[in-house]
This record gives structure tokens, sequence and C-alpha cells, in this order.
């Protein structure tokens, strides 16, 4: 028993003195670790008679508790001493300046849509949506488009596989065209007059700098007893003069073929491309910007409406395109890489609106 309180007075200063973390560790291992002093002293136990092994078994147990109680009460009072030398010491400066976070930007696409749909929807115009996945007969057979098309061939058009419960052009799928899907849904399940816009993925099969196999388009589409082709020609000149911000901005309109519309045209836009740019304005040329018309009878009629008595128009363009043309984007394949470096560059701030006079953020 000598020994045992000789070895708890020895243990317990050890402990005392230990003045900081790293010492009081040691002080445990010395103490209760595998080759620590309790620990060897509890293997020679086994040695001892029945009497000496029960007393001494029982007197190491309360050195072992009073040692471990001893570790953790100087443990926390350790802690608590290294917390208050810290807060003492350390200081926080609040004058530092905030150290900026990464911000988010809006995609270029995402910020044309938005502007289109404000003109849009000053205009009078009301939006709708549809799916990406059409039939044959919503993208291609109502409207207007006959067999034997370009469009219709498997190298110009993603195609699904058919649908077995369908029959005809209902059971042929596809990935839609272009928006104008859209605008028979709305004229065949809503009654006229309409005067809606439409935007969306569309998808066809090419791909280089000026296209690549998913894009966007908006469309819009007029339909009363009135409307004419210079309300057509009124619209959109209003709407690119008020996109691009130039009051003056020359306007001309060529005549197309698109089978949808009857008659057709291209709607271009002056530009100068003076020292080998691109300045968006009056200049001695022109820049194609989006195809118009007025409304095919043979559309009508698909739609259920009747030619003599309804009539309209319909204009469709490249989200992409009238945005490369705006913000200076050089290849439209950079919209879809994912690179945060192209979209710190030409993406907008969510506070932030593009000044629509330079074409600049």
């Amino acid at each position: 028993m000598t020994d045992i309180n000789t070895l708890k007075t020895e243990l317990t200063g050890m402990v005392e003195a230990a003045n900081d973390l790293d010492a009081l560790e040691s002080a445990r291992v010395a103490a209760l670790g595998k080759k620590g002093k309790i620990t060897g002293l509890m293997a020679g136990l086994g040695k001892m008679a029945p009497d000496e092994r029960k007393a001494t078994g029982q007197a190491l147990n309360e050195l072992k508790n009073e040692i471990a109680t001893l570790l953790e009460r100087q443990e926390k009072a350790l802690k608590k001493q290294a917390m208050e030398e810290r807060l003492s010491t350390e200081r926080f400066d609040v004058t530092l300046p905030v150290r900026p976070e990464p911000a988010g930007h809006i995609h270029p696409i995402s910020q044309t849509v938005e502007e289109m749909l404000a003109i849009f929807a000053s205009m009078g115009f009301e939006v709708r949506e549809g799916p990406d996945i059409e039939d044959d007969f919503h993208n291609f057979t109502a409207l207007n488009f006959p067999p034997g098309h370009p469009a219709r061939e498997m190298q110009d058009t993603f195609f699904l596989p058919e649908d077995p419960t369908e029959e005809g052009e209902r059971a042929k799928k596809l990935l839609r065209t272009h928006t104008s899907a859209v605008q028979i849904h709305t004229m065949m399940n809503e009654e006229p007059p309409h005067k809606i816009v439409c935007f969306g993925r569309t998808y066809r099969s090419d791909y280089d700098m000026t296209h690549t196999p998913m894009f966007h388009q908006i469309e819009g589409l007029v339909i009363d007893k009135q409307t004419h082709m210079g309300h057509l020609k009124g619209c959109l000149m209003d709407f690119a003069r008020t996109f691009f911000d130039i009051d003056d901005l020359p306007v001309r309109f060529r005549p197309s073929f698109f089978p949808f519309t009857e008659p057709s045209a291209e709607m271009d836009i002056g530009c100068s491309r003076k020292d080998g740019g691109l300045k968006i304005g009056a200049g001695d040329d022109w820049l194609e910007i989006l195809g118009c018309g007025m409304v095919h009878p043979n559309v009508l009629k698909n739609c259920g409406l009747d030619p003599d008595e309804y009539q309209g128009f319909a204009f469709g363009m490249g989200i992409e395109r009238v945005a490369m043309l705006k913000y200076g984007i050089p290849d439209l394949r950079t919209f879809f890489e994912s690179d945060t470096r192209w979209l710190n560059h030409y993406g907008f701030s969510p506070l932030d609106r593009p000044n629509r006079a330079t074409g600049e953020k």
C-alpha cells in the first residue's frame, strides 16, 4: 500500500504540474497508458495471493479513477485558460474591407429572352409554351410542309421511335424544329383572336460557328379579322428599334418563302462593316435577323379556322442570333460550353440592366 500511496502522490503532482494540454497528455500516458505506471502494477496482480490481490486491485482501481478524474478536471481548466488567452490576444478589425464573394451571372440567353418578352408584352402579346417533343402533324403537316420537304428528312431533324399506340402523323415523334408548333396548339385549343409569343429550345441536326443541334427561338402570332401586312411591318420595326435601342434603325423587308406564310418576307436591319467590324445602325450594308409573313390559309384551315373570316401574321427569330449581334458574341457554340470564364465576361448581374444604346453591360 505504501507503494500505491507514493505513486498517487507522484502522479497527482505530475498532473497538477502540467501547464498545457501537451504536458497533460504526457502525464495521462505515464499514468494510464499501455506502459503506464498504474497499468504496470495492475498487470502484476496475477502473481499475488488472493487476499493481497483483492486488496491491491481495489486500491489500484480507486487510484485509477482518482487520476482519471483529476486529468479530466485539469483538461477543462487548461482549455478554459487557453480560450481566455486567445480572447485576450486576438482582435477582429471591423474596419477592414469585406472580401468579395464570387457572384453568379445571368446567362445572355436568359437576359435576351427577358428583354424580348418585355418588349412584346408592352405591345399586348401573351406568352405561350409547348413541349419539346412534338408529332409530325403539329411540327410539319399543320404548318403546310409538303411531303418530301427537306426538313422531314433524317439528316435535318431528330426523329424518335414511333408510338405503337397511335396511328398516322401523330405516331411519328420528333424533337421540335421550331416553336411554330406552339402556335398550332394555340389555334387549335383556344378561340381567336390570338396575340401570342412563344419561346424555347428547338433542335436541328447542324453544328458550326452559327449553328448548334439545340438552340432557342422566339416566335409571334397574331390572328384576328383585320390584321394585315402593315401591322406586321409596324410591329417588327418597333421591336427591332426598341431591342437595339436605335430610334432611326434602318429596316427593310425582302420577299422570301416559308411554307406556313403567304406572302413571306425576311427582315433586314441596317449595319456597317467598316474596318472589318460590325456595327448595327445606319450604314451601307444589311443584316437579316428574322423571317415573317401573313399566316398561310392552309395553316388556318388545318387549325379549324376559316381563312375567309380570319387572317393574321407570324414571325420568328433565333434568340442566340440577336444576342450575338447585340452583345458582340462571335461564336454560337460558346453559349453552351458551360465555361464560367465566358459567363463572367458576357453574363449579367441580377441587379444590373444592359445598356441598350451601346450594346455594352
